[in-house]
């Protein structure tokens, strides 16, 4: 049987899922750069062939920790599901001569050489600056429009953003974007290969989207998600992911798998993504692709990732699709014949929908919730009124345990201060999103109050 070195690090695909289908395609040594989630940590023995994790002085030089341990276990394969580690996995797949993202990597993980890239092949995004300091953003300020984003360039699930109006708040800004991404490496959350990642940042103009042109129901946020693969560096497209509206400033709420858009309009998405992974030059990889969509079909590109896309998007794909994408690249990483999809697939093929919610202390107005709340999925499950045929569950491995006091949120944060991940599934994508509505409302009234000394200081 094939080997294949798994490197697991926060974020992504839930590793339960990815574990599962990699066992079942091969031997699976396991590499772990961040803690096993309590759910899984039980499980993984007796799924993998191994469990490794190195100590801080082995991280240092970690290409050549994961370049070692691969030839140590005699791996056939070696990938990650981790925003965090994607570019160190593939520089490692580089020296052992194995499939991978390849030498482009770094261009779908920050994003000033992202936007660099695709501002040489005339691709649409917003104006954007790449800033290193202070003075660097000021004068990005003084440069661009109002509104802007300020984003952090090595970041994953909407850390450490800040919208500036004026000028005067670019100082506030950048001081706050600092001391998040500080906070964030202290949880995990930060890019593992390059030291030096988290001073960097760039600044891009707000573009206005809307939904209303692209969707025939309200309740659809103005922007969706390409989920494809490169393999032999030909993009293939698999399907697209509607959305929620954001929280401010750009917080993610829920994923909608399918999308419900026409046949014209996502054949113009998928040409536009299918542009955008092209100018990269990746390789060998799962790529997310978020588009930004605008009136009158106007489109502009927000990021591409040299990976699936996180949370719960790769089940939700093998729910309605039928598809399990894990198992698909880790046979085309072993060089076996893929059957990938010879189009990005529609809402006619899917069966059923699938969608994942964070849940936030905001409410559908995108309120902070007016007292602090314990969260209870037991609860949540009994006393809110979904659709008859909708089932709801919990992905135990992305949530705090039930009776834990619901963080505040922070917008800075983002998803930091997420309390649970909750996956639904019904009958069709319009069902998934008004269940979710009735989630988001019901949640601050059916979960238990917390009391003064449940409270963290």
């Amino acid at each position: 049987m094939s080997t294949v070195l798994l490197v697991h690090a926060k974020g992504g695909p839930p590793l339960g899922h990815v574990l599962s289908r990699t066992a079942a395609r091969a031997d699976v040594h396991l590499l772990a750069l961040s803690a096993l989630p309590a759910a899984v940590a039980g499980s993984a023995a007796g799924l993998c062939a191994s469990v490794t994790t190195p100590d801080d002085a082995d991280r240092r030089d970690l290409v050549s920790l994961i370049v070692s341990h691969a030839q140590e276990v005699g791996a056939d394969a070696v990938l990650t599901f981790s925003e965090y580690a994607v570019v160190a996995v593939a520089e490692a797949c580089e020296k052992l001569a194995l499939p991978g993202a390849g030498a482009a990597a770094a261009l779908a993980r920050d994003k000033r050489l992202m936007r660099s890239t695709w501002q040489r092949s005339g691709l649409p995004q917003p104006a954007f600056r790449p800033v290193a300091t202070e003075a660097d953003l000021q004068a990005a300020v003084n440069a661009l429009s109002c509104p802007l984003l300020l984003k952090a360039a090595w970041s994953a699930g909407s850390t450490a953003h800040q919208i500036i109006t004026s000028p005067d708040e670019a100082s506030a800004a950048w001081a706050r974007s600092r001391q998040v991404m500080a906070e964030s490496a202290q949880l995990g959350y930060a890019e593992l290969h390059v030291a030096e990642a988290n001073a960097h940042f760039v600044v891009e103009e707000i573009v206005s989207g809307t939904a209303a042109d692209w969707f025939d129901e309200p309740g659809w946020g103005d922007y969706l998600s390409v989920e494809g693969v490169v393999a032999n560096g030909v993009f293939h497209p698999v399907c697209l992911s509607g959305r929620m509206p954001t929280i401010e400033p750009f917080t993610e709420r829920a994923g909608i798998t399918p999308a419900l858009l026409s046949p014209d309009a996502q054949d113009r998405v998928v040409d536009l993504a299918r542009r955008a992974v092209d100018a990269l030059g990746l390789r060998d990889c799962g790529t997310h692709t978020e588009i930004k969509l605008g009136p009158d079909g106007t489109m502009w590109l927000i990021e591409t990732a040299a990976r699936f896309g996180g949370a719960m998007t790769v089940p939700q794909i093998e729910e309605v699709f039928e598809l399990d994408l894990v198992g698909m690249l880790v046979d085309h990483l072993l060089g076996r014949p893929v059957a990938w999809p010879e189009q990005a697939l529609t809402p006619v093929q899917a069966r059923g929908a699938a969608g994942s919610l964070v849940v936030l202390a905001v409410d559908g107005r995108g309120e902070a919730w007016h007292d602090r709340r314990v969260w209870d999925f037991p609860v949540v499950a009994s006393d809110v009124p979904l659709s008859p045929d909708s089932e709801l569950s919990v992905v135990a491995e992305s949530s705090l345990p039930d009776g834990s006091v619901v963080p505040v949120y922070d917008p800075a944060a983002g998803a930091n201060t997420m309390a649970a991940l909750c996956l639904l599934s019904a009958a069709d994508a319009r069902t998934v999103l008004r269940d979710f509505e009735t989630l988001v409302d019901a949640l601050p009234r059916v979960l238990p109050a917390a009391h003064s000394e449940e409270v963290p200081a």
